[in-house]
């Protein structure tokens, strides 16, 4: 079901060229990854993954990289995801991207001491921190009438710190700059040097409401790195819990988008049939969150979810959802908010239900399918790209992945029995895990050394793609909107370390 291509190493002189080939036919730029493998007798490496255009295909670059003078061409001119990717392999590897045009810190804070890599083998303990470097220098509009507005990074509720600094007229926007990586937690060190299975419960952890989602991508990439083949029900089964994930926090979703417009009963609906949700996963895996379901080579619950119970709480939704659009407020306070069109989606490197929404197909399940049956894209009536089909998308994907558990729990017939997958090579290697998670996709690259351990986990977030998409939406949008809009794009602050 994956065509992958045999990577090739490029000079780094040779790397543009070869991108821009795979770009203009159609790939898309998923993960850059650093290397350091000094501590195995080789240098530092640069690793590309670009997926598609066909589906399942995947294409893998690899550039040594001189650890004397880390230096290798800037993608930025070609795709923006790569400059940002770059910015971040800078940061935590030192590696730096000639010729970038915005060769400024991404990751690491200015309080970061200068000259430290924490990725690097050699790193060792951090140096003192301070201030070092200044304030991080936002850019500021200038003109008649214009202020700042600062929010952040410290916000009224449960949620992680983000610093967003507004320019404002009026009301109106006229710039946005998010600031995030204020908790770094350094999942991909903190794996390092253990055994796959000891490392899965910090890949369930990347973002606390994507449970099933990086524990599934991490999975297929050890899966991938070790040729161990998933039995076909297991798959089903893995499938099932991926799209209740899905279904509870689109539910949530729904909610708190009603709430911010003021229809606060709404949301006290939605958060009922959320909580039936929660009561159903717990049933089903044992946990609220799925936490467990998803192992390597495996997948274990306790029961198959009720497709009658999921036809009625989609039924529920759809009440709320009708509730919602037919109120004329709502509706107006949706519609034509904070647009995205789809080619500054399609330019930012957009995933899940934004780009959607913005009427990009991409998704993940029917790119890189597990199954060899293949998943048919719901049809979304609303690709206008504003708040209105940010929540549609939602609601229509809430039907059809009720509808595709029911296909699933009606093809398993009951709880697989307990199977042991079949054991794999066991000898060193990559591997590449693709999951639609319930935010976009989720890409983990995983390498295990001779000894079966994990020598490096990179981890994408869809989120890492779709936070600068929040800006360019924002732009002409009047302040009020913006804890609505911000909601509409509903990104982690956590995955990936953000």
């Amino acid at each position: 079901m994956t065509a992958v291509t045999p990577h090739p190493t490029l000079r780094p002189n040779e790397l543009p060229d070869r991108a821009a080939e795979l770009l203009e036919g159609g790939a898309r730029l998923a993960l850059v990854a650093g290397h350091d493998d000094r501590p195995a007798g080789g240098g530092l490496r640069a690793v590309y993954l670009f997926t598609g255009p066909d589906v399942g295909a995947r294409t893998e670059l690899h550039v040594p990289v001189d650890p004397d003078e880390p230096h290798l061409p800037s993608l930025a001119g070609l795709s923006f995801p790569a400059g940002r990717f770059e910015r971040e392999m800078r940061d935590l590897f030192g590696i730096v991207p000639v010729g970038h045009p915005l060769p400024r810190r991404l990751v690491r804070h200015f309080h970061w001491p200068r000259g430290w890599f924490p990725m690097l083998s050699d790193a060792g303990a951090p140096p003192e921190f301070g201030d070092v470097d200044g304030p991080f220098p936002f850019r500021e509009v200038e003109g008649a009438g214009v202020y700042e507005i600062p929010v952040g990074p410290v916000h009224a509720g449960m949620i992680g710190p983000g610093h967003f600094r507004f320019s404002v007229v009026g009301e109106t926007i006229l710039k946005l700059k998010a600031r995030l990586w204020f908790v770094h937690r350094g999942l991909e060190k903190l794996v390092e040097g253990r055994l796959p299975a000891d490392a899965l419960p910090v890949a369930e952890r990347v973002s606390g409401d994507t449970t099933v989602g990086h524990a599934l991508a991490f999975c297929q990439a050890v899966e991938d790195a070790t040729g161990i083949a998933v039995d076909e029900d297991v798959r089903r089964l893995r499938m099932v819990v991926l799209e209740l994930e899905r279904l509870y926090n689109h539910v949530a979703d729904i909610g708190a988008l009603c709430n911010d417009v003021g229809h606060g009963v709404l949301n006290a609906h939605a958060l009922r049939i959320r909580e039936r949700l929660l009561r159903l996963n717990d049933q089903v895996t044992g946990h609220r969150l799925l936490r467990g379901a998803v192992g390597i080579g495996t997948a274990t619950v306790l029961r198959l979810p009720d497709p009658d119970e999921l036809v009625d709480i989609a039924r529920d939704v759809d009440e709320v959802v009708t509730l919602a659009l037919d109120h004329s407020v709502v509706r107006d306070r949706f519609a034509g908010t904070a647009v995205l069109t789809r080619e500054q989606a399609a330019d930012l490197g957009t995933l899940g239900y934004v780009a959607r929404a913005s009427g990009l197909q991409v998704d993940a399940r029917h790119d890189h399918p597990t199954l060899s049956a293949a998943f048919s894209r719901p049809e979304h009536r609303h690709t206008g790209g504003d708040v209105l089909a940010r929540f549609s998308v939602r609601a229509e994907e809430v039907a059809a992945s009720v509808d595709m558990i029911a296909a699933l729990v009606s093809h398993l017939g009951g709880v697989p029995a307990g199977r042991r997958p079949e054991a794999g090579s066991g000898a060193a290697g990559s591997g590449v895990g693709i999951v639609e998670g319930w935010r976009g996709t989720i890409v983990h690259r995983v390498e295990l050394a001779v000894d079966g351990t994990v020598a490096r986990l990179k981890v994408v977030d869809p989120s890492f793609f779709n936070w600068p998409a929040l800006p360019v939406a924002l732009a002409d949008t009047i302040v009020p909107d913006f804890p609505l809009v911000n909601k509409s794009f509903n990104l982690s602050y956590a995955g990936n370390d953000l």
